[in-house]
């Protein structure tokens, strides 16, 4: 590659939780390098914070930035999060938990659930998540750290956070400011693009200054500001299977007494769902809805009752298309976060995009070339990642058992055609297609399944060849191991309390 060809300067329009996580990865990643990177933010725009749930990957995404867990929750007022609970999807009363971790313990390259399988059918009714260590401590409110070598893989299971988005936004523009990154405090007035090719050669600032730059990040939220509106690229919209389009966000105090959950609690309500996220200062409610079934009016009045503590915002009103842009980079223009597509917060998915397009630039970062061939491998990952992920979230509202108009309109729906095959064959065999680019492993989908009650015809075949007093002793033995461990783990309280007080406010 020619001298002359680097990538010299990134401009990153918009803060937030994307602008400031791509500023500092990016900043990491280019440590020693010439490369410029300025961030474009205004102090008088706020940022969506939809959600304040995480998965997993977030831990590593900070840990390669050299911050530990301890850190960033004491930074964030984060508790922990083993996974989601998932109440009344089913019906009043039902309850099931979506673990991070697996369950039980495979055998003869057979898969755990088909052992459960049959010896359910003979007449053991241990439900499935007392062979999860993760989904039977969150039941129990009780944490500790996976062992870094588990002695089986009944001991296997991961952890992410719930944290004050905001807050996390600051620690990260702290770290990359302190990298080098330069922060621009100003609204954009303009987009200056080359008459040659399109290309986007400046922002034009509110006081009339032009930031020119190699290459553009756009980070501006559901604005779009590079990649919609100077660049006109279109916009996929999913409407057709994912009904939602509007949420309210509100924040609360924790109930007086109270000891943070760690999981998020995700229930449904008439014409959408409601989220309940623990932090240690304060909580994170709001409810996500159809604006087709429900009026604004209706969905407060299903969510303000439920806060998980007095509020103490107003609810905020978002409205939403879910979808994705035919392309995320077009040009020198990539677009990460919500200028990408959007999927609602239900897996908590939305920093998770934000997390493995940060990793997909890094790894296709290109010259001033832009050689084509660069940008359509990260579109088509961007693409099938965001499909992927969007037919997980269609399963849900798939399989839900209430009687109201939205949620049958949402089993009325046709699903894609990936999804529909993924279903196909777990009802037919009991097992799982596994796409490249996906974000669910098969034991999220094997959680969401088991908690809507939809199982296959029969189990593996081969499962026969083992003996069935055997088998039940073994996976009595699994149950034990599993009860013993939440037994012996602190509290989440206890886990929390180990930290230094928080600093988020």
């Amino acid at each position: 590659m020619e001298a002359d060809s680097r990538i010299r300067s990134v401009v990153i329009v918009g803060g937030g939780t994307a602008g400031w996580m791509t500023a500092a990865a990016l900043v990491q990643h280019v440590r020693g390098t010439p490369m410029r990177i300025t961030v474009v933010e205004s102090s008088d725009i706020g940022t969506i914070g939809v959600g304040e749930a995480t998965i997993p990957t977030i831990r590593r995404f900070y840990a390669q930035l050299g911050m530990s867990d301890a850190e960033v929750m004491r930074a964030t007022g984060a508790t922990c999060k083993l996974g989601i609970r998932f109440c009344d999807w089913s019906g009043p009363g039902s309850d099931f938990i979506h673990p991070f971790g697996l369950y039980g313990q495979d055998l003869n390259g057979v898969g755990f659930h088909h052992y459960w399988l049959a010896d359910r059918a003979r007449g053991q009714t241990a439900p499935l998540g007392a062979y999860s260590l993760s989904a039977a401590m969150a039941a129990a409110g009780r944490f500790v750290t996976p062992s870094p070598r588990p002695p089986s893989s009944l001991s296997v299971f991961d952890w992410a956070l719930h944290l004050d988005a905001t807050a996390f936004a600051r620690h990260l523009r702290a770290y990359a400011e302190a990298g080098g990154c330069a922060r621009i405090d100003a609204r954009i007035n303009g987009v200056d693009l080359r008459p040659d090719d399109g290309f986007i050669d400046s922002v034009v600032l509110d006081d009339g200054r032009r930031v020119e730059g190699d290459l553009f990040i756009d980070c501006s939220g559901f604005r779009a500001l590079l990649i919609g509106e100077a660049l006109a690229e279109p916009y996929e919209d999913w409407s057709q299977w994912l009904l939602c389009d509007a949420a309210f966000a509100v924040q609360s105090e924790n109930a007086p007494g109270d000891q943070p959950a760690p999981f998020t609690r995700v229930t449904a309500r008439t014409s959408g769902w409601q989220w309940g996220i623990p932090l240690r200062h304060r909580a994170g409610n709001g409810i996500v809805f159809s604006s087709r079934h429900v009026t604004d009016e209706q969905a407060l009045a299903d969510l303000m009752p439920n806060l998980m503590g007095r509020p103490l915002t107003e609810p905020r009103r978002i409205g939403f298309r879910p979808g994705r842009r035919g392309r995320a980079w077009v040009r020198n223009c990539v677009s990460i976060g919500l200028s990408s597509g959007f999927l609602e917060p239900l897996e908590s998915t939305s920093i998770a995009l934000i997390e493995t397009a940060i990793d997909r630039l890094k790894t296709l970062f290109p010259d001033r070339r832009f050689a084509q061939p660069v940008l359509d491998e990260f579109n088509d990952q961007t693409a099938r990642e965001m499909e992927r992920t969007r037919d997980f979230i269609i399963l849900h509202y798939q399989l839900n058992g209430r009687d109201e108009p939205f949620w049958a309109d949402c089993r009325a729906v046709t699903p894609p055609d990936t999804l529909q095959r993924k279903l196909d064959l777990w009802k037919a065999r009991g097992q799982f297609v596994r796409y490249r680019w996906e974000m669910f492993h098969p034991a999220s989908w094997l959680a969401i399944y088991d908690g809507f009650g939809v199982w296959p015809e029969g189990y593996d075949p081969a499962v026969d060849g083992v003996d069935a007093g055997q088998l039940s002793k073994s996976l009595a033995a699994m149950r034990d191991a599993v009860a013993d461990a939440v037994a012996r783990a602190p509290s989440h309280a206890d886990f929390l309390s180990s930290l230094e007080p928080p600093v988020a406010a």
